[in-house]
Protein backbone atom coordinates (compact mmCIF):
# COMPACT_ATOMS: atom_id res chain seq x y z
CA UNK A 1 0.00 0.00 0.00
CA UNK A 2 3.04 1.98 0.26
CA UNK A 3 4.87 5.13 2.07
CA UNK A 4 1.51 7.13 1.92
CA UNK A 5 -0.26 4.69 4.16
CA UNK A 6 -1.24 6.77 7.48
CA UNK A 7 -0.21 10.36 5.65
CA UNK A 8 -2.94 10.24 2.62
CA UNK A 9 -6.49 9.49 3.76
CA UNK A 10 -8.86 10.60 1.32
CA UNK A 11 -11.67 8.88 -0.82
CA UNK A 12 -9.46 7.46 -3.26
CA UNK A 13 -6.78 6.39 -0.73
CA UNK A 14 -9.87 4.83 1.40
CA UNK A 15 -11.28 2.90 -1.58
CA UNK A 16 -7.88 1.84 -2.17
CA UNK A 17 -7.45 0.41 1.58
CA UNK A 18 -10.50 -1.20 0.87
CA UNK A 19 -9.89 -3.26 -2.37
CA UNK A 20 -6.56 -4.44 -0.67
CA UNK A 21 -8.69 -5.75 2.17
CA UNK A 22 -11.27 -7.24 0.16
CA UNK A 23 -8.92 -9.14 -1.91
CA UNK A 24 -7.80 -10.37 1.73
CA UNK A 25 -10.82 -11.41 2.31
CA UNK A 26 -11.84 -12.88 -1.38
CA UNK A 27 -8.64 -15.22 -0.46
CA UNK A 28 -10.34 -16.35 2.68
CA UNK A 29 -9.27 -14.06 5.19
CA UNK A 30 -11.01 -13.89 8.49
CA UNK A 31 -9.34 -11.14 9.93
CA UNK A 32 -7.09 -8.04 8.23
CA UNK A 33 -4.93 -6.06 10.51
CA UNK A 34 -3.54 -2.39 8.99
CA UNK A 35 -1.05 -0.48 10.72
CA UNK A 36 -1.06 2.30 13.39
CA UNK A 37 -3.06 5.54 11.26
CA UNK A 38 -3.87 3.44 7.81
CA UNK A 39 -7.03 4.81 8.06
CA UNK A 40 -6.47 8.52 9.17
CA UNK A 41 -9.02 10.13 11.18
CA UNK A 42 -11.43 8.10 12.16
CA UNK A 43 -14.99 9.66 11.57
CA UNK A 44 -19.35 8.58 11.08
CA UNK A 45 -18.63 9.18 7.47
CA UNK A 46 -15.05 6.96 7.40
CA UNK A 47 -16.84 4.35 9.46
CA UNK A 48 -20.60 4.11 7.26
CA UNK A 49 -18.02 3.87 4.09
CA UNK A 50 -15.79 1.20 5.49
CA UNK A 51 -19.11 -0.77 6.85
CA UNK A 52 -20.77 -0.67 3.79
CA UNK A 53 -17.73 -1.58 1.96
CA UNK A 54 -17.98 -4.48 3.97
CA UNK A 55 -21.75 -5.21 3.83
CA UNK A 56 -21.16 -8.84 1.97
CA UNK A 57 -18.20 -9.82 3.84
CA UNK A 58 -17.08 -11.95 6.56
CA UNK A 59 -13.78 -10.22 7.54
CA UNK A 60 -13.22 -8.17 10.24
CA UNK A 61 -10.56 -5.08 9.90
CA UNK A 62 -8.50 -3.79 12.59
CA UNK A 63 -6.99 -0.51 12.22
CA UNK A 64 -5.18 2.06 13.04
CA UNK A 65 -6.43 5.74 13.02
CA UNK A 66 -6.84 9.22 15.06
CA UNK A 67 -10.25 10.08 17.03
CA UNK A 68 -9.85 13.76 17.04
CA UNK A 69 -12.01 16.08 19.92
CA UNK A 70 -11.18 19.47 20.63
CA UNK A 71 -8.82 18.47 23.62
CA UNK A 72 -6.89 16.54 21.33
CA UNK A 73 -7.07 13.12 20.21
CA UNK A 74 -6.59 9.49 20.46
CA UNK A 75 -4.60 6.70 18.50
CA UNK A 76 -6.55 4.06 18.64
CA UNK A 77 -7.52 -0.02 16.78
CA UNK A 78 -10.99 0.31 15.64
CA UNK A 79 -12.35 -3.16 14.58
CA UNK A 80 -15.15 -2.87 11.52
CA UNK A 81 -16.91 -5.79 10.48
CA UNK A 82 -20.20 -5.85 7.93
CA UNK A 83 -22.44 -5.24 11.21
CA UNK A 84 -20.25 -1.75 12.26
CA UNK A 85 -17.64 -0.47 13.76
CA UNK A 86 -16.03 0.53 16.88
CA UNK A 87 -13.21 1.41 19.08
CA UNK A 88 -11.11 -1.52 19.78
CA UNK A 89 -8.28 -0.27 21.42
CA UNK A 90 -7.08 3.31 23.02
CA UNK A 91 -3.18 3.46 23.08
CA UNK A 92 -1.70 3.11 26.77
CA UNK A 93 1.46 5.42 26.17
CA UNK A 94 2.22 7.58 23.23
CA UNK A 95 5.31 8.81 22.61
CA UNK A 96 6.54 11.61 24.98
CA UNK A 97 6.88 14.73 23.58
CA UNK A 98 5.98 14.82 20.11
CA UNK A 99 2.39 13.07 20.67
CA UNK A 100 2.02 12.74 24.21
CA UNK A 101 1.98 16.47 25.51
CA UNK A 102 0.68 16.52 29.22
CA UNK A 103 2.21 20.11 30.07
CA UNK A 104 -0.19 21.80 27.60
CA UNK A 105 -2.84 21.84 30.10
CA UNK A 106 -0.39 24.28 32.06
CA UNK A 107 -0.63 26.87 29.70
CA UNK A 108 -4.34 26.73 28.57
CA UNK A 109 -3.74 24.54 25.55
CA UNK A 110 -5.17 21.42 23.97
CA UNK A 111 -4.05 18.92 21.44
CA UNK A 112 -1.55 16.16 21.89
CA UNK A 113 -2.20 12.79 22.18
CA UNK A 114 -4.33 11.20 25.02
CA UNK A 115 -2.75 8.37 27.20
CA UNK A 116 -4.94 5.69 28.68
CA UNK A 117 -2.44 4.20 30.83
CA UNK A 118 -4.51 1.75 32.72
CA UNK A 119 -7.45 0.78 30.12
CA UNK A 120 -7.48 -2.07 27.83
CA UNK A 121 -4.78 -3.99 28.16
CA UNK A 122 -6.66 -6.93 26.39
CA UNK A 123 -9.27 -6.85 24.03
CA UNK A 124 -11.63 -9.14 22.23
CA UNK A 125 -10.92 -10.67 19.12
CA UNK A 126 -13.42 -13.18 17.58
CA UNK A 127 -13.76 -15.98 20.71
CA UNK A 128 -10.10 -14.96 21.70
CA UNK A 129 -8.09 -12.28 23.35
CA UNK A 130 -5.43 -10.34 22.56
CA UNK A 131 -2.89 -7.72 24.03
CA UNK A 132 -2.65 -5.09 21.47
CA UNK A 133 0.59 -2.46 21.39
CA UNK A 134 0.97 0.88 19.08
CA UNK A 135 4.06 1.76 18.13
CA UNK A 136 5.98 3.06 21.52
CA UNK A 137 4.07 0.56 23.56
CA UNK A 138 6.58 -2.36 21.99
CA UNK A 139 9.25 -0.63 22.98
CA UNK A 140 8.48 -0.44 26.70
CA UNK A 141 7.85 -2.68 30.02
CA UNK A 142 4.47 -1.89 31.43
CA UNK A 143 1.60 -1.81 28.66
CA UNK A 144 3.21 -5.58 27.51
CA UNK A 145 3.60 -6.24 31.38
CA UNK A 146 -0.02 -5.41 31.93
CA UNK A 147 -1.42 -6.98 28.90
CA UNK A 148 0.19 -10.36 29.83
CA UNK A 149 -1.32 -10.29 33.39
CA UNK A 150 -4.17 -10.75 31.56
CA UNK A 151 -3.42 -13.95 29.33
CA UNK A 152 -4.14 -12.94 26.29
CA UNK A 153 -3.98 -15.38 23.39
CA UNK A 154 -1.47 -13.32 21.00
CA UNK A 155 0.06 -9.98 20.42
CA UNK A 156 -1.26 -7.10 17.84
CA UNK A 157 1.79 -4.81 17.21
CA UNK A 158 0.90 -2.07 14.80
CA UNK A 159 3.44 0.67 13.69
CA UNK A 160 3.69 4.24 11.47
CA UNK A 161 7.11 4.35 10.45
CA UNK A 162 6.97 6.46 7.01
CA UNK A 163 8.55 8.89 8.73
CA UNK A 164 11.60 6.61 10.04
CA UNK A 165 13.37 6.67 6.68
CA UNK A 166 16.96 5.97 7.26
CA UNK A 167 16.43 4.87 10.64
CA UNK A 168 16.63 1.63 12.23
CA UNK A 169 13.31 2.39 14.33
CA UNK A 170 11.04 -0.13 12.39
CA UNK A 171 13.19 -3.07 12.40
CA UNK A 172 13.67 -2.07 16.34
CA UNK A 173 10.39 -1.97 17.00
CA UNK A 174 9.65 -5.70 15.00
CA UNK A 175 12.56 -6.88 16.76
CA UNK A 176 11.29 -5.89 20.57
CA UNK A 177 7.75 -7.01 19.82
CA UNK A 178 9.09 -10.74 18.63
CA UNK A 179 10.90 -10.89 22.00
CA UNK A 180 7.79 -9.88 23.71
CA UNK A 181 6.01 -12.58 22.39
CA UNK A 182 8.54 -15.28 22.60
CA UNK A 183 9.74 -14.41 26.21
CA UNK A 184 5.75 -14.59 26.81
CA UNK A 185 5.16 -17.65 24.45
CA UNK A 186 2.53 -15.68 22.47
CA UNK A 187 1.65 -15.72 18.36
CA UNK A 188 2.64 -12.44 17.04
CA UNK A 189 0.37 -10.17 14.32
CA UNK A 190 2.72 -7.18 13.04
CA UNK A 191 1.29 -4.54 11.02
CA UNK A 192 3.82 -1.91 9.98
CA UNK A 193 3.73 0.97 7.70
CA UNK A 194 7.02 2.00 5.81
Amino acid sequence: MGASLGREAGLQRQRDIIATVRNAASDGARYVVLPESALGFWTPTVARLWTGALSDSNATVMAGAAVVDPGGYNNVLVAIDRKGSRILYRERMPVPGSMWQPWRFLFGESGGARADFFANPVVPIGAGRAAPLICYEQLIVWPVLQSMLHDPGFIIAVGNGWWTDGTSIVAIQRTTATAWAKLFAKPLVIAFNT
